[in-house]
């Protein structure tokens, strides 16, 4: 049953974040503001729902998390985007 229960939280978590990507492409590529504004609206609240089921599945060791970032990794990931 477990096993069931965290093949469908993973799908979950898979497919939303998919969404996501597909909201913020259409948001790059609308030109009518209000439809843009439902996309952002859209991928907003797709954003918290993955958050809270990840929580979830976290606790329930479903999905894997990674360390926290140092001060040191946060500094370079930002001077290596700001030479792109």
């Amino acid at each position: 049953m477990a096993m069931q229960e965290k093949h469908m939280v993973c799908d979950v978590l898979s497919t939303t974040k998919a969404s996501m990507s597909d909201y913020t492409t259409s948001i790059g590529e609308c030109s009518n503001k209000s439809l843009r504004d439902v996309f952002t609206q859209l991928r907003s609240e797709a954003e918290q729902f993955q958050d809270q089921l990840a929580q979830i599945a976290t606790q329930k060791g479903y999905y894997p998390t990674s360390q926290p970032a140092t001060q040191q990794d946060k500094q370079q990931l930002k001077t290596q985007l700001s030479q792109g």
